[in-house]
């Protein structure tokens, strides 16, 4: 499987393609911002979009998902917890003094354990919510090793934010314990924003879900 991203946006948020080496369909996670250099990306490694899916709907990860959604007539994807972070996507751009996106479409509701094929890899979608009510993750195990897209649920020794409306730091928190520790220590997580980091690194050494750790603690995302 391939996966690649490109940075976008005034917050810098992951962009990240998830695509089929053998047929170049591809999956859009999180089009945040800047439409243009995310569809140079797909260009670069020849790779054909057949869906967009969104870990969750904050706004500086769907800027870009109606415009990708209408250019390349593909469907978008998100789960339902979601749909108050899109209809509030007008008063957050608000807070930061931006204009807001369009409001993306949604064309599928996902649950957790579903399967998203495309060409001959597949993402099962795993319910991580505490960031945000319906935020998920979506994991891959092809080629011999596994890679998580994990939107802001875990860090490179950071977790997102829990302050915002479907914030929850215990249910957060839970998440990760128990959904993406329970993932081989060697899976690759591709964060959304920042570097990438692996599950085992976490487990020993992110400070926010050892025992103890205080909610007041969050990250800027």
């Amino acid at each position: 499987m391939i996966a690649d991203h490109v940075v976008v946006g005034m917050f810098s948020e992951n962009c990240w393609v998830a695509a089929c080496e053998q047929t170049g369909e591809a999956i859009l996670i999180d089009p945040g911002a800047e439409p243009g250099r995310i569809t140079s990306l797909l260009e670069r490694h020849r790779l054909i979009p057949v869906q967009i899916v969104n870990t969750h709907c904050h706004l500086d990860h769907v800027g870009a998902v109606q415009d990708l959604r209408e250019q390349f007539g593909i469907p978008f994807a998100t789960h339902p917890g979601e749909r108050e972070n899109l209809e509030d996507l007008a008063d957050h751009a608000r807070w930061f003094g931006i204009e807001a996106p369009r409001e993306p479409e949604v064309d599928h509701w996902i649950e957790d354990g579903e399967v998203i094929e495309f060409g001959k890899c597949s993402l099962t979608v795993l319910a991580t919510p505490g960031h945000t009510a319906g935020g998920v993750c979506l994991y891959s195990h092809h080629g011999g090793h596994g890679e998580v897209f994990a939107g802001d649920t875990l860090f490179s020794g950071g977790i997102g934010r829990t302050d915002l409306a479907g914030g929850d730091f215990k249910t957060l928190v839970a998440s990760i314990r128990e959904v993406l520790f329970a993932l081989p220590p060697e899976t690759v997580v591709h964060c959304g924003h920042g570097p990438d980091t692996t599950i085992g690194r976490e487990q020993a050494s992110n400070p926010f879900v050892s025992d103890g750790a205080d909610a007041r603690f969050t990250e800027l995302f």
